[in-house]
This record gives C-alpha cells, structure tokens and sequence, in this order.
C-alpha cells in the first residue's frame, strides 16, 4: 500500500481541556485520538501529519508536546514522512465559550523556528489563518509548505467552485482568513523571494 499522507488535528494534548471540548463520539477518547498516526502508519499510510490549535490550553506545552509526539513516532517509523501543522486559534464563533489563551505571531514565529530546530527533516505548514507578511517571511525561514486561495466553511468548496450548493446550505466558516490571496499571487510571492513553488510532491501512476 502507498498511501498519502493523512493528517491529525490533535488541537490539544491536555486531556482535561479536550474533554471540556469534545463531548460525544469516537473523538472525545483523547488516548484513541492520540494513537491516530500510529494507527494509520500501521495501516499502511505513507506519512502522517501532526497539529495542537495552539491557544486552547497552554500553548507552549501543547508545542513541546506535539514535537515529541513526530520525534518518538519518527524513531520508532524511520521510513514514514512526517509533517507538522501550525496553527494558532483565531477569532470564532463561541470564542468566548472556549477561553482562549492568546498567541501572538512572535510566539508563532519561535514555535515554528523551535521545530525546524528541533525536526529538521520534518515539513512544516502555515495556514491562510496568519497573515501575508507573515507567510512571506516564515517560508524563508523553516515553513515547507503554505495554502492558498481556501474557503473554511463546511460545504463552501462546492458552492465556490462548481456551483452546486444551494445558497445557505453551508456550515460555519472554521476560521477566519488573513491571507487571501490566490494560489498565483502566493506562487508569485514566492517566486520573488527566489524560491522555487513546488505545486505536488507526489507522482501518481
């Protein structure tokens, strides 16, 4: 099996907080969400992909603990491919409910940099949550891969690209979007600080 790789949104690796938020279903068993990319390299899958949304408990334990969750399972599965996502909580509906702990993009900016230290072979992503300017200069730094031209509402790649939803049928946006640039405005903006825009790394056959 060759599988691609699959990513795992832990959002936090303080048990306590993650029942607070997730109440019902195979979700809210924190050790089963955990095992996740075990389980899926087990299974077969190429490579897996790790993220704590930073800002729903301490922030800086939920970094240092997703950096080890890569490097224990990376010693244990040399051959696997593994990534890591960054992001940090952004405005939202129910913001209030959750108590959010504020990270700031120079916080942002050292988590990133601590895990190329500390990962080096590991690929990072930095999602359309941050800013412009801020993508800009992390992709220069440690970041290996940034999107481009998302929607974050539940069914709005449907409506937006083919025109098939109904108006009104989808769900809330996730999050709110800084960067909204177009997928060529981000591989032009690469392209200008001479780095080379690599649009698939996968050759299917």
């Amino acid at each position: 099996m060759n599988a691609v790789p699959i990513m795992v949104f832990q959002e936090t690796y303080d048990a306590d907080k993650y029942e607070t938020l997730h109440l019902l279903g195979h979700k809210r068993v924190w050790p089963y969400r955990f095992d996740a990319q075990e389980r899926a390299l087990r299974g077969g899958m190429r490579g897996v992909a790790f993220s704590a949304l930073l800002g729903l408990s301490d922030f800086r334990k939920d970094a240092l603990a997703s950096a080890l969750h890569v490097y224990f399972l990376q010693r244990k599965y040399p051959h696997a491919e593994m990534s890591l996502s960054c992001p940090r909580l952004r405005p939202i509906i129910n913001n209030d409910k959750i108590n959010p702990l504020d990270v700031h993009e120079k916080q942002l900016c050292q988590i990133i940099c601590a895990y190329r230290i500390f990962l080096p072979f590991v690929g990072i992503t930095v999602s359309s949550r941050e800013s412009a300017a801020f993508r800009n200069g992390i992709v220069k730094i440690a970041a290996t891969k940034v999107s481009a031209g998302v929607s974050t509402g539940i069914g709005d790649h449907e409506s937006k690209y083919n025109g098939t939803e109904a108006e009104g049928t989808q769900g809330d946006e996730q999050f709110e979007i800084s960067d909204g640039r177009s997928v060529d405005e981000v591989y032009n903006a690469i392209v200008e600080h001479n780095l080379q825009p690599v649009m698939a790394d996968y050759l299917y056959v």
